[in-house]
């Protein structure tokens, strides 16, 4: 049961977007930041898009099919940015010729920044099927068959596949399979994926939010609104917040929906989630779904989650 005292009624409504401990980058010295740079290079077909929202849920700054003469500036600005640290480009057989002029142009970079070269490649017979399932053309014409484009593009590819410190079959994998892959390869205790939450409030006589992941309805607790003097208030008010929590089925549903989101929250960021939506809704939207996502925001928020919260009825 929670206490009288109900502790979001005295905290600052701020809240962290980043998870306790976090280092702000732009108080660092670019000598001090380790710098990465990323070229995912392979066939057509065997995945790279897949391996780049990977990336990118890292927190790498994700680039596709940047023209190889910028590469070299590219690694520069890596190495220059106050933001960005790591880095990941896409190069493969849409520079048409100019792919055989990379490995040369691979070298220097390499003299300039840690990188590191990943290559997807698959079976012709996967690829071919993949090809035939979305319908696209392969990259090398429309006029060329299937496989003989796959026979030419693995043969234009060999130099950088030989150059590659991680060459990745994709071939068994699913979409869900080669991002996990990714994920494991590249993860560091700085990088690794969140998932920013959003502890909303809103009123059932508005409607439920379309953008809601999981929603609770909290209108089975006493409403504040038959008191006159909590009427006019909020549940952002210690009084109507105290109200609240003195009945025990109160404290028993926070406890249960605690549980269980520390249950789901995890699950929902293997499966590469990046942004939920937990939404409590009361009749108003004014009294007992604020003081539930204000509860429910800071003991997400002790948990570690980034969090924000959102009263999108609550009268200002």
């Amino acid at each position: 049961m929670p206490s009288k005292r109900h502790p979001a009624a005295s905290r600052p409504a701020k809240r962290s977007s980043a998870k306790p401990g976090a280092q702000n980058p732009g108080k660092q010295e670019n000598h001090t930041v380790a710098r990465e740079l990323v070229i995912l290079t392979g066939i057509s077909g065997s995945g790279k898009l897949s391996a780049l929202k990977a990336f990118e849920d890292l927190g790498y700054y994700a680039v596709d099919n940047l023209p190889i003469e910028l590469v070299p500036r590219f690694a520069e600005l890596v190495q220059q940015s106050v933001e960005i640290t790591r880095a990941v480009l896409v190069v493969d057989v849409r520079e048409g010729e100019g792919i055989k002029r990379f490995p040369q142009m691979l070298r220097e970079v390499q003299r300039t920044i840690k990188t590191t070269v990943v290559f997807l490649e698959a079976s012709t017979a996967v690829i071919m099927r993949r090809f035939s399932e979305t319908r696209r053309p392969h990259p090398l014409g429309r006029d060329e068959q299937v496989s003989r484009a796959i026979t030419s593009e693995r043969r234009m590819l060999a130099p950088l596949r030989k150059m590659a410190n991680m060459v990745i079959d994709t071939s068994k994998f699913n979409v869900h399979e080669l991002r996990a892959f990714i994920l494991d390869r590249f993860t560091t205790e700085a990088a690794a994926p969140t998932l920013l939450i959003s502890s909303m409030s809103f009123g059932y006589k508005h409607g439920v939010p379309i953008e809601a992941d999981l929603v609770f309805d909290v209108r089975f607790l006493p409403n504040p609104h038959f008191i006159p003097e909590f009427r006019p208030l909020t549940g952002q008010d210690p009084k109507v917040a105290n109200y609240v929590c003195k009945f025990a089925q109160t404290g028993e549903f926070l406890d249960k929906v605690t549980d269980l989101l520390l249950f789901l929250l995890p699950h929902y960021i293997h499966e590469g989630k990046s942004y939920l939506t937990v939404a409590f809704g009361c009749t108003g939207g004014q009294h007992r779904s604020v003081m539930i996502a204000e509860e429910m925001a800071h003991r997400l928020e002790k948990n570690g989650y980034p969090i924000k919260v959102e009263h999108r009825d609550m009268p200002r």
